[in-house]
């Protein structure tokens, strides 16, 4: 099965000077993590998990321009993330060595994710490159292959393609769509970046949390297990939170740095905003059901963001 894009996208059609212009630009859109709990650890060293994905219209773009001479590489420059390492980059050279195309790819990434805030921005760029270079390449995955490739690429990863509100379980393997309530969220942005490495690496990380089940799961629930050492290790994030704990359950989502709190209108979230100490930043966003790329929630028809 094949993954349709919407009206706008880029030409699948090389042109003979080995790039074609970029057409469309593709989102990749923020999560929210709105609990976090470690439940056990493999003997491998991975950590179990479970925890809420929620997709908010703020994130990443993607431009792809298809070459005809089979190299994959990205046109932007990014500080301190050589190309080499780069996850959209790891993806597209995935994408290509497993489905066997002969095509190649220029990534054009407009960055406004932070990196080290827990986010996803990575994972979500990864994400958006598989779906959208499926189609430009003319691949024909399904959507359960690109989902074995996004697992190879990260743990977040699967949780975007999968494209709706998630409830995950494990090491990103095993995911389960879930319906919440609409919602507008205030995202705080620290300005330190925290390493997901160093805090999943705290002897003092709890790692034991008892697991718990779909079916009880309800928003507010829960917990982030990563909050606690997050906060300890870096003050600037504890400070974010307990500042935006006055106007509700502020949480942390994934290994940090971001903190946000939920609210039921986008004039309750600005409200807030318009209250922030001078050195604190953020921005409000509105909750998503299904990943931008969705055009009508059907996994095999893919449209193009529009922001």
């Amino acid at each position: 099965m094949n993954h349709a894009i919407g009206s706008g996208a880029a030409s699948a059609t090389a042109k003979s000077d080995g790039a074609s212009a970029v057409g469309a630009r593709y989102a990749a859109p923020a999560k929210l993590n709105l609990f976090l709990h470690v439940v056990g650890r493999r003997a491998d060293g991975y950590h179990l998990l479970q925890t809420a994905f929620r997709f908010i219209d703020y994130g990443d773009e993607l431009g792809f321009s298809v070459r005809d001479d089979g190299v994959v590489r990205r046109v932007t420059e990014l500080a301190g993330v050589p190309a080499e390492a780069d996850l959209c980059v790891r993806a597209a050279r995935l994408l290509k060595y497993r489905a066997r195309s002969r095509l190649g790819v220029d990534i054009e990434l407009v960055k406004r994710l932070p990196m080290g805030g827990g986010l996803g921005g990575g994972s979500s760029d990864a994400a958006t490159t598989l779906i959208v270079l499926n189609q430009l390449w003319q691949t024909g995955l399904a959507h359960a292959q690109l989902h074995e490739l996004a697992l190879e690429l990260g743990a977040d990863v699967p949780a975007f393609v999968f494209g709706r509100s998630t409830f995950a379980e494990g090491v990103g393997e095993r995911l389960v769509a879930l319906q919440l309530p609409p919602a507008w969220y205030l995202v705080l942005v620290p300005e330190t970046p925290v390493s997901t490495a160093e805090i999943f690496s705290a002897p003092e990380l709890t790692r034991n949390t008892n697991a718990i089940t779909i079916a009880a799961f309800s928003v507010g629930q829960g917990r982030n297990d990563l909050e606690p050492v997050v906060c300890r290790r870096y003050p600037q994030v504890a400070r974010h939170l307990q500042w935006l704990r006055q106007y509700g359950d502020a949480r942390m989502t994934g290994s940090g740095a971001c903190v946000f709190c939920g609210f039921e209108t986008e004039a309750q979230a600005q409200r807030v905003v318009s209250e922030l100490p001078a050195d604190m930043r953020g921005f409000v966003a509105r909750g998503l059901d299904l990943h931008p790329l969705w055009s009508d929630g059907n996994q095999d028809s893919w449209g193009v963001a529009k922001w």
